[in-house]
């Protein structure tokens, strides 16, 4: 696989059948596999990532990196996690020392991915970073020139770049089976009241709000469908809920412009339900629906095929596909500068819906 780029990943037969180019899951599993550290342990690390990776092949759970020392004991507990694998926030840089520990992905409030980020890249481990990246271009770049400088691997958690059913309509792209694309319309946002004005997610400084949230994943989708690279965007906010959402968005509206005539409607919200990515184009469509859940993701086509979602936790297909990239086994899938793309079209994106008026991007 290691001749392989992203596009020749996943290949569809002449029936449109998916056929997966040498998963994760049906390869042999390396002597010894990659550990992982985890640098947060909220709800994401908890309840999906820890999970996924009991079924990983490449890279399992080894260690934890924690500002809450009251979760060490059940992580013991569950995990059986070594004590010289346990790290505080300011003790982490010691994880140099720590042959155990090949890769700490940093799970964490966004506002704080870029310190970390480079902390980690300093220990000389591999750095996996949650999406959105950082919280703009400067932190991305700042994350990118340490791992550079380290001589380390970065990926950026964009599960659904691993995930088949997605992949599969990306390849469409370029084997074209409908014509070229002629649009998009790309959403996603989950339904809600907000939080408590205490909670990271309502605060500005640490990434909060929608387009940080969830409306990366429509940026992602829109960008991973095309290929290209938005030329300009214009966006709204709407508010329905002003006395609780104070200092970011709940709901942004934006129109992504690729040029030729290609536009992608889109839209993200914390208040509002909705989750798809359709692709338009010249001779018929295609549909994620779901496109950005944890499971259950499927699509549709206009002539009647359907793709069923996996039976497989998606975090475990990325995680082993990210492992696969650093030990040479695989392609490198979602890289820093996938990551900073879409941190540059979000924050044109505010920039838009601040002033009114379309934002070029360069």
């Amino acid at each position: 696989m290691t001749t392989l780029d992203r596009r020749q990943f996943i290949k569809l037969t002449a029936s449109g059948l998916l056929v997966a180019a040498a998963p994760a899951w049906s390869l042999p599993a390396p002597k010894k596999k990659l550990g992982v550290a985890l640098l947060g342990l909220g709800n994401y690390s908890t309840n999906l990532l820890a999970p996924a990776l009991q079924d990983t092949r490449y890279c399992e759970l080894r260690g934890i990196i924690t500002g809450s020392p009251q979760k060490i004991p059940r992580w013991q507990k569950k995990y059986g996690i070594k004590d010289a694998n346990i790290y505080s926030y300011d003790s982490m840089d010691k994880i140099a020392d720590n042959d155990d520990i090949d890769i700490i992905y940093v799970v964490t409030p966004t506002g704080t991915h870029k310190r970390f980020s480079v902390q980690a890249a300093n220990t000389g481990k591999h750095v996996w970073c949650e999406k959105p990246m950082a919280m703009d271009e400067k932190e991305c770049q700042e994350i990118i020139d340490a791992c550079n400088k380290n001589g380390v691997k970065l990926a950026i958690g964009y599960r659904m770049q691993h995930e088949p059913n997605t992949r599969t309509f990306g390849d469409y792209r370029d084997s074209r089976p409908y014509g070229a694309i002629t649009g998009l319309s790309s959403f996603a946002g989950y339904a809600g009241n907000g939080r408590p004005a205490d909670d990271w997610r309502m605060q500005k400084e640490m990434g909060g709000g929608a387009l940080y949230d969830m409306g990366v994943y429509a940026i992602n989708g829109a960008r991973y469908m095309t290929g290209k690279e938005p030329l300009s965007v214009t966006g709204r906010h709407e508010k329905s809920h002003p006395d609780i959402f104070k200092e970011v968005d709940e709901t942004t509206f934006f129109t992504m412009d690729f040029g030729e005539g290609v536009t992608a409607d889109c839209g993200t919200s914390v208040v509002k339900g909705f989750n798809h990515l359709k692709t338009q184009c010249e001779n018929g469509w295609y549909e994620l629906k779901p496109m950005q859940r944890y499971s259950g993701v499927t699509g549709k086509t206009s002539d009647g095929k359907r793709l069923a979602s996996i039976d497989k936790m998606q975090q475990t297909l990325q995680m082993d596909n990210d492992a696969q990239a650093i030990l040479g086994t695989g392609p490198a899938l979602v890289t820093g500068a996938e990551g900073l793309a879409d941190i540059k079209v979000v924050n044109a994106i505010f920039k838009a819906a601040d002033t009114g008026k379309s934002v070029s991007i360069g």
